[in-house]
């Protein structure tokens, strides 16, 4: 019997999946517990749309995430910190101050966990990060630290 799953069920498969089951463990055990319903042509037609409308979404968010690479793409960001004489900071710029610049120079929002640094930022100078868009799309930017004018 064919079933369209309204859950994701282990070793079975994920949500609007339609698979192939025994007629008894359809009827015992996926109905009763409402992880799937019998596959008829309305509703694989409905399964088949949303998987489009899905599709859609997705090619968007990519298509959205490309875009902001482009933009960003060999450009930088300045943060003006306190330090020490020899250029030490007291502290560390952390990827939370990054986001805030990045938005407020280019008016991207990402998302802080969506940065990487290879290490820590403690000296005055610039950085190479990564920013991280969507899957398999990231954009590599400079970070230049400046001491801040007294």
């Amino acid at each position: 019997m064919k079933v369209i799953l309204l859950q994701d069920v282990k070793n079975m498969g994920k949500r609007d999946d339609i698979v192939n089951v025994s007629d008894g463990y359809a009827r015992n055990f996926l109905f009763p517990q409402k992880l799937a319903m019998e596959a008829k042509p309305g509703a694989m037609k409905e399964v088949e749309r949303k998987r489009a409308a899905e599709a859609a979404r997705e090619a968007e968010r990519k298509a959205e995430a490309q875009a902001k690479a482009l933009m960003l793409k060999d450009k930088g960001v300045t943060l003006a910190v306190k330090c020490g004489e020899t250029g030490r900071l007291y502290g560390s710029v952390t990827t939370a101050e990054i986001a805030q610049v990045l938005e407020k120079q280019y008016g991207i929002r990402v998302d802080k966990k969506k940065i990487e640094l290879t290490e820590p930022i403690k000296q005055v100078g610039d950085v190479i990060m990564n920013v991280w868009l969507y899957s398999g799309i990231t954009a590599q930017m400079v970070v230049h630290v400046v001491p801040v004018e007294k």
